[in-house]
């Protein structure tokens, strides 16, 4: 019997949670209730490949994510100091969150046992606390920002 949760699905109010960000500062979902809507960008290893193309894209997509009026975290099982290295190494603008513990993943349904760590995936969670858009993919299969960025636009 598995301790993580059933896979996240649009409509579902979204896990409320506190994670530890690239500067250990504590960051909680339900702060940005009523004021933005937030991308989750779950994502399996800093360091990786796939995760470092994907982030820089995040960063270089960061205005239109700002314009649509969105908190972008990046979300993985690694530890804030690695968020801390990754993050500066790679110049990256969004927020990266630390779920060292993989609660969130779990409470999400997105813990990926074989690696130990989260699956790839995108959870938009609008204003009101909802999930608005869900996508999980393939481990190695990159996501797509332009899709991300036309979900929030039919959220404003």
């Amino acid at each position: 019997m598995s301790d993580a949760a059933q896979e996240i699905k649009v409509g579902d109010v979204a896990p409320d949670f506190t994670l530890k960000n690239q500067d250990g500062n504590d960051v909680t979902l339900s702060g940005f209730q009523g004021k933005k809507n937030v991308v989750l960008a779950f994502y399996p290893l800093d360091w990786s490949p796939v995760c470092t193309g994907e982030n820089k894209c995040l960063t270089d997509d960061f205005p239109g994510f700002s314009d649509a009026n969105a908190e972008v975290f990046g979300v993985s099982t690694d530890s804030f100091f690695s968020h801390k290295a990754w993050a500066d190494s790679l110049e990256l603008k969004h927020t990266l969150l630390a779920d060292m513990h993989r609660t969130v993943c779990k409470a999400y349904g997105l813990y990926f046992p074989d690696l130990n760590c989260s699956k790839r995936a995108t959870v938009i969670v609008d204003k009101e606390g909802k999930v608005a858009y869900v996508k999980v993919q393939e481990i190695k299969t990159a996501r797509d920002d332009k899709e991300i960025l036309e979900a929030l636009a039919k959220l404003n």
